[in-house]
This record gives structure tokens, C-alpha cells and sequence, in this order.
């Protein structure tokens, strides 16, 4: 007994001594990996810029210790970052061309189509672009199309059926655990609703779905006809085909694939690509290593800046912390924006605000304060807008009072509309065989308890309340964009338009990505030498260490896994979060 009591006791404290050692271990690696993922990166000849993409795109980087930590190949990129190493590449002599590893990324076509149009560029300085794939998604081939190169395994697959949208719809569910969605809304296209309170799409729903499918859907087609010098028409064809299970031959007949190769033979092809003998060397530069590349501009010494604010995400009202503060996700938080703003406003070096929006909308009430603040800033600099994959409802009522709005073609905008929800639990309630009862002292003293739905004389004034929020967001965007509200009020009525649809218009001034909306912020400031700083500042990844919770590991890899649809039930899930009045598109729009 003595001997099994001392074996127990000593492995305990193996265990114990083990995991300390091992914890300290991965503290001192995750030291070195920060340290060395920011030394200065030294381009040698004959280098190759690569772009393996396998992850999440965001608008910016995010610093993820776990993800460095446990080596996860599943990665997170930031827009700001690829588009920026894109540049650099094109500006080294040293390097030759860029190869994408094209695997799978979680990206909205206005993201693809920022960094297409950045390789567009870049293919300018007559340096090549090699694309492969074992699988090309769709969203991928739109972006490898641009490639001198398309290369696909030869057992691989090419994803190209064309878009759809398929929205979710839980009435039946809630009416299973006995709730009811009591629903206020205005704008005959405001279809965020639609999946609470029925089972189908509307007709005007089916309509808007539709006309903004075609448009992104036509913007793909003529970008990938363009650079493999195909027909709209044939490019169809090759949709309706299914080609994704005929075999890999027929991608290259139908003249979306150059080349069929594996994997093994495409560093010699890149070799000749880059007129490199198969024996010598040709060093390959990912993103880590491209971030830390030295980017060829002298130092500006005039002190002028032009600040890129990034807006990214669900509207709410508050700050974080608050009640309401528990979205997944990147959030727009309204306190925190202000503050921001009101900064901007007051630094006599910020010479003009590039906003960047990428948000779905959400709280109207803090829609209304991140208004009002952009437009006390626009009295001191100017304010350009450039919208992301989405700057609808709430994301359009932030930016509709900017001084120029910039979208991508396939933006997802307009959506000028709000509408309120209140959830009546009486069926679960009575179900769980729970019973009220009330005392009260005025009219309405018990609105909003979970006894009973609400009376005709409170969804009277609920409506009116709506009514009242879609008037002055009708007026906001009138004053901005200087349309008449009776005129505006035909294009509004909740309904989502494309950023090209959306420029016709009159909703969107310009067409084209974040450098566009640079050229004009600088254009506007009237400055020719500056630097540019982008706001709010990123979180360290000692803080990033911190306030990273195993949780937060656990959702960013089921996000990776399920997609869209993990965004869907996320929003059912966070129903019980929402203010009353809302300004948002569905929380995910659910393309395919």
C-alpha cells in the first residue's frame, strides 16, 4: 500500500511538474514566434510571392496567439495586409511573380474583387501570376481567374454553378417551443423579418434577391471573361454544366483551366516562370513574410495624415461591456466610434478620414449617434466613404453623409429601412405551465412582460415608433446624398442593392476599393506628401493573449467549419440581444 500510495504521489507530480514545463515551453515559443514574425524580411533574387489561402478574411490582420500557439493551418487574413503585400511585390525587382495556392477562404465577392483588381494591377509591371488549386470554390477561381496561369490538379474540381441564396427560416421552430415574432416594420423589401414570422420568400423579397444576384453574379462572369477571353455566354454554359463533377479535362476544354498538374510539379513550373534553372534556388515569401517586407517610399516629414477608420461589423448601441455588447464578431460599437471620431475631428495633423465601412447594419438608435458624429467631422476634413461586402441599412445610415461614397461593384447596399421585433412567449410560457398575473397603475404599466402579447393600442404606437425611425433615416440619406425624400423613398423602402446598381442610383458616387477612396481623401486634403494611419488602433497580442478565452478558439474554428450557416443560427441565438428598432440587412445573406 505504501509503495502504490509513493508510485501515485510521484506521478501526480510528474504530471504536475510536466505541465508547468510544458506551459512555460509554449509562453517562450509563442515569444520567439512574435519575435520573429517581426524582423525585417530580406527579399532575395529570384523571389516568389505566394498567397496560400486557407482561412477567414477580415478586413484587417488579427493578432491569434492560440492559432500560433497549437500551429492551426486554418488562418485568419486581413484585406488591409494582402492587399498591401500585393503591392510591395509589384514594387521589389526581386521579385518575380506571384503564385496562389488556392484552397479555401471565407470572403464576400467585394473583398475578392478588391484584391482581383489589386493583382490587375500589379500584372502592370509585367510580372507573372500563377494560380492552383486541387478544389477551386467558386469565389477562389473568380479571384484565380485573373492568373497568366490557372493550373488544377489533375483528379481536382472547379466550383462554377453560378450564385444562390438561401435564406432560413425558423417561424415553424418557434412556434415548436411556443414563441411568436410580433413584427413592426417599413419598406416593402425589408426582409430581415421575413424568417421569423414566415416560412418562404415574399415576393418582393424573391425580387431584390434576385436583381442583386444577377449584378454580382454578371460583375463575376465579365471580370473572369475578360481575362480568359471567354464569352458571358459560354461562361454560363460551363455553369449549367456542373462541371465540378466531370472530370478535370473538361475544365480545360471549356477554357477555364490552362493546365492540369499536381502539386509536386509546380515549383519547376514556377521556376521557369520566373526563368529560374530546376537546380537553383527560388525562395517563396507568404504573407507572414511579405507583411515584414520594407516598403519603398522615403519617410514623410510633414507631419499631414490621412486616417483610415475601419467600421467593421454588427451596429450597437453602447460600448462594449454593455448589455448588449455580446455579439460574435467583429462589432461597431457607437460609444467607442464617437470617441474615435470626435479625436479625428480634434487632430489638427488628420487631414481627411477615409471611413471604412463593412457592416450589415443593426441598431438604429446607434446608427443615429455614429451619424450624427461623422457629420460633425465632415465640417472640419473631409469624410470618404468606402464601403466593404456590406454597407446596408445601419452600415448605409452611418455613411450616407459622407462627402464621396466609394463601393465595389458587388457590394451589398442600400437597405434604407427599420423594423422592430418582440418576441411573445405566452405559447412557451403556458406550455412550461407557468401563470401571471398583474397589478398596475396605468394603461400600458405592464408592457413588455412575458405574460401576454402585446395589445392593439401598444403595436399602434410600436408602429408609429417604426414609422417615425424609417422617416428619419429617409431624411438623413436625403440630406446626405441630396435626393428628394419622395424620390429617395422608391429606391429605399428596405431594399439591397449592388454597388454598381446602387452608383446609377445615385446612392454611391464612385465605383472602386480602398485605394480609390484614398486617391480621393488625398485629393480632397490638398496635401502632397502624408502618411497613412489606420484607426482604431489593433489590439497587441499580449492583450490579444489575455482576452482570448478557449470559447473564443472553439467559435473562430466552428465558424471556419460551418460558414454561413453557423452566422444563421448565431442570429437566432442573439434574438434577445437586439434593441427594439433595428437598421440591418438579415445577419447573413447567405450567397453560395
Amino acid at each position: 500500500m505504501k509503495d502504490f500510495l509513493k508510485f501515485t504521489l510521484a506521478t501526480v507530480t510528474g504530471i504536475i511538474i510536466s505541465s508547468v514545463v510544458m506551459f512555460f515551453m509554449g509562453i517562450l515559443t509563442l515569444f520567439s514566434m512574435v519575435a520573429s514574425s517581426g524582423s525585417e524580411t530580406n527579399i532575395e533574387k529570384n523571389s516568389v510571392m505566394v498567397l496560400n489561402l486557407k482561412g477567414t478574411l477580415n478586413e484587417r490582420s488579427e493578432e491569434n496567439p492560440v492559432n500560433m500557439l497549437m500551429g492551426d493551418d486554418y488562418s485568419s487574413y486581413g484585406l488591409d495586409d494582402i492587399l498591401a503585400s500585393i503591392e510591395k511585390a509589384k514594387e521589389n525587382e526581386n521579385i518575380k511573380g506571384i503564385y496562389i495556392q488556392a484552397d479555401y477562404l471565407e470572403a464576400g465577392f467585394s473583398s475578392l474583387e478588391e484584391i482581383r483588381h489589386s493583382l490587375l494591377d500589379f500584372k502592370e509591371s509585367g510580372k507573372f501570376i500563377i494560380a492552383y488549386a486541387d478544389t477551386y470554390t467558386q469565389g477562389l477561381y473568380y479571384l484565380s481567374s485573373v492568373a497568366d496561369k490557372v493550373l488544377l490538379n489533375p483528379k481536382g474540381m472547379l466550383e462554377w454553378r453560378g450564385l444562390a441564396a438561401s435564406p432560413v427560416f425558423y417561424k415553424d421552430l418557434l412556434a415548436k417551443v411556443g414563441v411568436e415574432m410580433q413584427v413592426f416594420k417599413v419598406g416593402t423589401y425589408k426582409s430581415a423579418v421575413e424568417p421569423y414570422i414566415s416560412t418562404e420568400m415574399s415576393a418582393a423579397n424573391r425580387e431584390q434577391i434576385n436583381a442583386y444576384l444577377s449584378s454580382i453574379w454578371g460583375q463575376i462572369t465579365s471580370d473572369v471573361a475578360a481575362s480568359r477571353k471567354l464569352t458571358v455566354e459560354e461562361l454560363n454554359a460551363a455553369a449549367d454544366r456542373l462541371l465540378m463533377f466531370q472530370p478535370a479535362e473538361e475544365c480545360v476544354k471549356a477554357g477555364l483551366v490552362d493546365t492540369l498538374m499536381y502539386k509536386n510539379d509546380v515549383r519547376n513550373y514556377l521556376k521557369r516562370a520566373a526563368g529560374v534553372e530546376e537546380d537553383d534556388s527560388m525562395p517563396l515569401l507568404g504573407l507572414t513574410e511579405m507583411i515584414n517586407v520594407k516598403k519603398n517610399t522615403p519617410k514623410d516629414k510633414s507631419g499631414n495624415i490621412i486616417a483610415v477608420y475601419y467600421a467593421t461589423g454588427g451596429i450597437v448601441d453602447g460600448e462594449e461591456g454593455s448589455p448588449l455588447s455580446t455579439n460574435e464578431g467583429p462589432t461597431i460599437y457607437s460609444d467607442k466610434v464617437i470617441k474615435d471620431l470626435r479625436k479625428l475631428k480634434e487632430d489638427e495633423d488628420v487631414k481627411a478620414v477615409v471611413l471604412r465601412v463593412n457592416s450589415p447594419g443593426g441598431s438604429a438608435y446607434g446608427s443615429e449617434q455614429i451619424w450624427y458624429a461623422v457629420s460633425e467631422l465632415k465640417k472640419e476634413k473631409p469624410v470618404i466613404v468606402s464601403m466593404g461586402d456590406y454597407a446596408a441599412s445601419g452600415g448605409y445610415y452611418i455613411s450616407c453623409n459622407a462627402d464621396t461614397i466609394v463601393a465595389e461593384a458587388t457590394t451589398l447596399t442600400g437597405s434604407i429601412g427599420i423594423f422592430g421585433m418582440v418576441p411573445n412567449v405566452k405559447g412557451l410560457t403556458d406550455k412550461l405551465g407557468l401563470h401571471f398575473d398583474v397589478v398596475k397603475t396605468n394603461t400600458y404599466a405592464d408592457f413588455g412582460t412575458l405574460g401576454r402579447p402585446m395589445n392593439e393600442g401598444e403595436k399602434a404606437a410600436m408602429q408609429t415608433y417604426v414609422n417615425d425611425g424609417y422617416d428619419l433615416f429617409l431624411t438623413r440619406c436625403s440630406d446626405g446624398r441630396h435626393i428628394s425624400k419622395e424620390a429617395l423613398d422608391k429606391i429605399a423602402q428596405g431594399r439591397v442593392w449592388t454597388g454598381s446598381t446602387a452608383k446609377e442610383l445615385g446612392l454611391v458616387d464612385e465605383l472602386g476599393g480602398l485605394d480609390k477612396a484614398m486617391e480621393i481623401a488625398i485629393a480632397k486634403a490638398g496635401v502632397e506628401t502624408y502618411t497613412v494611419q489606420s484607426y482604431p488602433a489593433k489590439e497587441s497580442w499580449m492583450n490579444s493573449l489575455m482576452n482570448l478565452s478557449t470559447n473564443s478558439y472553439i467559435k473562430s474554428q466552428l465558424k471556419g467549419t460551418f460558414g454561413e450557416m453557423y452566422e444563421q443560427f448565431g442570429a437566432l441565438k442573439n434574438i434577445e440581444q437586439c434593441d427594439r428598432l433595428q437598421a440591418r440587412l438579415p445577419f447573413e445573406l447567405n450567397i453560395q
